[in-house]
């Protein structure tokens, strides 16, 4: 954890300071950060390479500048991916707006980093609004690089062994977890409750390994799951 005066940050792996060897990663996936910024704060430009960056707004919006000249606001329901290949730099700061009340508001967002196919790729940006098809109440996937998700749904991500899922769930509604050889599922929001595990509150996270199909239930209102699959943990060769 990380916590300042503007800035609580929750690490489901080694990052940054918190450096501990025998928790690197889950399969494909080697950060899940849990963010909360305070209005007019956030990170400055600093640099990223060979990784692919998938960020998801819980609340509040997020404004993303970076040296390749992207830019946009990130919020609920939009999903952005940024490819650092080669190298690049990024900001990101809370976009706050006034709300009724007449308040700034945080922004809250989950962070996630998994690692490309291959190093030495061209900088990329991809987002995408994704709220409508989320009303559903089912798995969505929000971001891939998987050929059985190649319809153009999702945003891409450089790796074809890795996908990412999402759901808002009405309370006793279910979803079924993916099979895959590693499954990474994140409360964002809520409870849920996973079959033959029990119950899981907001911020927990569950590894696994050789699995799928199990009922994922929600067991609050507002809740909302986040679901990597990934089908392989094979290090990228030469990634620094």
């Amino acid at each position: 954890m990380t916590k300042t005066d503007w800035l609580d940050s929750k690490h489901s792996f080694s990052f940054g300071r918190h450096y501990d060897p025998a928790n690197v990663g889950h399969g494909l996936l080697r950060a899940n950060n849990d963010e909360i910024v305070a209005p007019g704060n956030g990170f400055d430009a600093h640099p990223h390479q060979d990784m692919e960056i998938v960020t998801w707004v819980l609340r509040g919006s997020l404004l993303h500048q970076d040296s390749t000249g992207h830019s946009g606001v990130i919020y609920p329901g939009l999903a952005q991916r940024m490819s650092a290949g080669t190298g690049l730099t990024h900001s990101e700061k809370n976009d706050s707006r006034l709300t009724g009340s007449g308040r700034q508001v945080d922004v809250h967002y989950i962070q996630m980093w998994v690692l490309p196919s291959e190093t030495g790729l061209t900088p990329g940006y991809e987002q995408r609004d994704l709220g409508d098809e989320l009303v559903s109440g089912d798995l969505v996937t929000i971001a891939s690089g998987m050929a059985k998700h190649s319809d153009g749904s999702a945003i891409g991500i450089n790796n074809d062994s890795a996908a990412l899922h999402a759901a808002r769930l009405q309370p006793a509604r279910e979803v079924a977890l993916p099979q895959a050889p590693y499954l990474h599922l994140f409360v964002a929001q809520g409870e849920v409750d996973l079959e033959d595990a029990g119950r899981l509150a907001e911020g927990d996270a569950a590894r696994l390994t050789a699995t799928g199909g199990q009922r994922v239930t929600a067991a609050s209102h507002g809740t909302e799951i986040l679901v990597w699959e990934m089908h392989t943990n094979r290090q990228v060769a030469n990634l620094t």
